[in-house]
């Protein structure tokens, strides 16, 4: 049997991940970071007069991830404790003699696996965004689409008062925009890690810095101030902003669940021969906003090992650090996974608007009840106006009740009474608010 080189090629990976994310998170693309870090520093090392060129291009040369073999290494890599020692003697094996010396010179295990995983972050957070982008740009679709169809809100599990489904989507765009920006801004700021063994660069002389600032450079990465070993900052950042992501998604996905219930059935996932059931042939399950869904709820555990284990001693952990290489990674792959899913689920998100209407109609007028109470509060005060329209509530006919009511037909005609059940009256700023969602999200993609 073949192994499986990324998360996706795996029996459950396939539904919380998406394949061009986990592309660059499977065991080749972490050898492959590993090695380019390896390649890096000897490039590095050379610009800054400690090796020959030559001797850097021939390290380089041998930095090929199918020149080695994963799984051993990753057998090898239980006497050290970390895959890189196992790695860095594979690498040494395979370069010429007069090459081996330099082969991962001044540096430490941390400092590659570090840097690896760093890297695979930015290289898996490229098409992670632009799901991310998709996901927004249906989202801002629905907005601008939906801005006039009504639609129940619902808070604290019930009914409440009228709104728009373009303002509900509307804050679903926001949400996606400023995830999207908060992982964009981490990326872009990612350090690379060099210290060698204790966080001096004691190995390289005074040319450590010099060698620091080359290695992030040919990396792509930022330069550091000083090494980061024991200060994760950097990957607590990293994991702030894939929970707020699948967060964001995550709010979508139960939205469009809930919304989706037959009782409700205001949309409805697209996709032709999904959400079917083994068991009930007339099932159309929302199986996008369930997986989504799924990798919200399993995200917050994750993150949180991460922000434990960045508790570090000394110049280098004994265990932290450690914790946090498969967490990260499974991070990453849910993210993917939330992102790519988010995107076709809103891509294809059928609106029943009819639906929503009649479900706004069959309230009967008591998400207006605020409203009536908002029309009275100036005459009666707001506390009395609160109570009385509270039991006119309690009555089967709400709008009967309230013109039965000789407190209320003393301050509002019955022509007044309607305008206040009128559940376009009450909208607020819904449709401005629709608009400032839209130009936060043009203003994302300038």
């Amino acid at each position: 049997m073949k192994p499986s080189s990324s998360p996706s090629d795996r029996l459950l990976g396939g539904l919380s991940g998406a394949a061009d994310v986990d592309a660059e998170l499977g065991d080749t693309s972490l050898l492959q970071a590993m090695l380019d870090v390896e390649a890096a520093l000897a490039r590095a090392g050379a610009e800054c007069g400690l090796l020959p060129r030559a001797t850097a291009e021939a390290i380089a040369g041998q930095c090929r991830a199918e020149q080695y073999d994963p799984a051993a290494l990753g057998r090898a890599a239980d006497a050290a404790g970390n895959p890189v020692v196992p790695l860095v003697r594979a690498l040494t094996a395979a370069v010429s003699g007069s090459a081996r010396p330099w082969v991962h010179h001044g540096a430490t295990s941390q400092d590659v696996l570090d840097t690896a995983l760093v890297l695979m972050a930015v290289r898996a957070a490229a098409p992670l965004l632009r799901h991310l982008a998709d996901a927004a740009d249906a989202a801002a679709g629905l907005a601008d689409t939906h801005r006039d169809t009504l639609q129940l809100a619902r808070t604290l599990g019930q009914q409440a008062a009228p709104t728009t489904f373009g303002l509900t989507a509307a804050g679903w765009l926001l949400g996606l925009v400023q995830a999207r920006a908060r992982l964009e801004h981490v990326c872009a700021t990612l350090p690379a890690q060099l210290g060698g063994a204790v966080g001096t660069l004691a190995a390289l002389g005074p040319a450590g810095p010099a060698v620091a600032e080359r290695f992030a450079a040919h990396l792509g990465l930022v330069a550091p101030p000083m090494p980061w070993h024991t200060r994760r900052q950097p990957l607590l950042d990293l994991a702030a902003a894939l929970g707020g992501l699948v967060a964001a998604t995550g709010t979508v996905a139960v939205d469009v669940g809930l919304l989706a219930q037959t009782e409700v059935g205001e949309v409805a996932e697209g996709g032709a021969g999904r959400g079917g059931s083994s068991a009930m042939p007339h099932k159309r399950n929302p199986i996008d906003s369930i997986l989504v869904t799924a990798a919200a709820r399993r995200a917050p555990g994750l993150i949180a090992t991460l922000f434990t284990a960045a508790v570090q001693e000394h110049q280098r952990a004994t265990g932290g650090w450690h914790a946090e290489w498969e967490p990260l990674l499974d991070l990453l792959h849910l993210a993917g996974g939330a992102a790519a899913r988010a995107a076709r689920m809103l891509a294809g998100l059928q609106v029943d608007a009819d639906r929503m209407r009649a479900n706004v109609d069959g309230a009967g007028g008591l998400i207006l009840a605020e409203a009536v109470a908002a029309r009275l509060a100036p005459a009666l005060g707001r506390g009395t106006a609160h109570d009385l329209v509270t039991r006119a509530t309690a009555q089967p006919d709400f709008r009967a009740a309230l013109l039965a009511d000789p407190a209320v037909r003393a301050h509002l005609s019955e022509q007044e009474v309607d305008e206040a059940l009128d559940p376009r009256r009450w909208l607020g700023s819904a449709d401005r608010f629709v608009d400032r969602a839209l130009a936060s999200h043009r203003g994302s993609t300038e």
